[in-house]
């Protein structure tokens, strides 16, 4: 079906994204899935390229652009080419929403121009061993000392863990006062206390590093602190449904190019002396998993087109998160299965899907959270 929801400047973009990728990730992707991480020398292109805080005022080096579609765009060829190790949806997505609603002037200049460049990586940290979903459950403390907080506690499975320069930390800054004793602070790079545990061994998605991180006693001036003391939990509530659009985005994507490379092999691949696509089974699974991925994109598009008006609310961004990454998981494992033997082999894209798209109904709130958000709309 056509989309309406893209200008030809969306398409004149995407086509410069294409050339991006081609020319800056596919030739290295398989050297970066061994080393467990990409070169920052990628993240310094896509600064070069204007990739990087699309939606950050001009006179600091962004776009100047607040047109979501434009990430979604990026996020779409990413996830067709199967490139997800450059952690750009985190830093462009997800943290890119609180810098800018949050930062004020001083911080803007401090920071800005790195993050836009690619000099600054940038991640967030919310998730803790012992607190995944349940974010009120977090043990990490910020405690006032004259002009500075000191940060202590441990987070784990940080997207751009080990890369990053500047991380959004999720502390509680009071601990008897529950969601509204939670505040967010910017800890840096080379920070004192600040240590990176290991590059965490996972299942896919190898050449995106993600990673423990620890804080000693790490001090942060107050200059750091984004946004207001106490209003970490609201910020990040507010925030999470970018998040989870963006991982929609991909999820729809990555659905198709599974399809797409799936569709090709059965076309070409023969038994019993036909092209298995001839095979009712197979084209009926085909066309089950054609609508199922065009249902979920016209679902997916109504909101963008509301996310770029800044309507998108919590409740709508979990259906679109819960059921395409769902779709997803369901459409890559019949793909695979549709490959047969060749499937399971690394050298054949499905195989790497399959490993990649697991994460993707755990990471951003799970299907079950999801679900829960959904549900409590319901009146009941």
């Amino acid at each position: 079906m056509a989309r309406d929801i893209f200008t030809e400047e969306h398409e004149a973009f995407r086509d410069m994204v294409r050339s991006f990728i081609a020319k800056e990730i596919e030739p290295y992707h398989a050297q970066w899935e061994k080393d467990e991480i990409v070169s920052r020398e990628v993240w310094l292109a896509a600064g070069r390229q204007g990739l990087l805080g699309i939606e950050m005022p001009e006179e600091f080096g962004g776009g100047g652009d607040s047109d979501y579609r434009y990430y979604a765009v990026l996020n779409e060829e990413l996830a067709k080419a199967g490139a997800s190790g450059p952690g750009f949806s985190v830093h462009n997505d997800v943290v890119g929403g609180y810098l800018v609603q949050l930062l004020n002037d001083e911080q803007k200049a401090r920071w800005l121009p790195g993050y836009c460049s690619g000099e600054l990586i940038t991640a967030i940290a919310m998730t803790e061993p012992a607190a995944g979903s349940d974010l009120q459950g977090m043990k990490t403390t910020a405690v006032k000392d004259g002009d500075d907080y000191i940060i202590n506690g441990q987070k784990t499975f940080i997207t751009n863990g080990i890369l990053s320069d500047l991380v959004i930390v999720a502390a509680k800054t009071d601990a008897s006062a529950g969601a509204h004793g939670v505040s967010l602070l910017m800890v840096e790079r080379g920070m004192d206390g600040f240590e990176r545990g290991r590059n965490l061994d996972k299942i896919g998605m190898h050449a995106q590093d993600t990673a423990e991180l620890f804080f000693d006693n790490v001090r942060v001036p107050k200059a750091n602190l984004l946004g207001e003391e106490g209003m970490g939990f609201i910020y990040l509530m507010q925030n999470l449904a970018r998040e989870r659009l963006c991982i929609a985005v991909s999820a729809v994507a990555g659905a198709q190019s599974a399809f797409d490379m799936t569709l090709d092999y059965c076309k070409n691949r023969e038994a019993f002396g036909r092209p298995i696509g001839k095979f009712q089974h197979i084209r009926f699974t085909l066309a089950e998993m054609k609508t199922e991925i065009t249902v979920a994109r016209a679902f997916l598009d109504q909101c963008l087109a509301k996310e770029s008006r800044g309507e998108l609310d919590a409740e709508e961004a979990s259906m679109a998160k819960y059921w395409t990454t769902e779709m997803l998981k369901s459409v890559v494992d019949r793909c695979l299965q549709l490959h047969g033997g060749y499937g399971y082999m690394n050298e054949y894209p499905i195989a790497k899907a399959y490993q990649d798209v697991r994460i993707q109904t755990i990471f951003g709130g799970t299907t079950e959270i999801m679900k829960e958000i959904i549900g409590r709309g319901l009146g009941i």
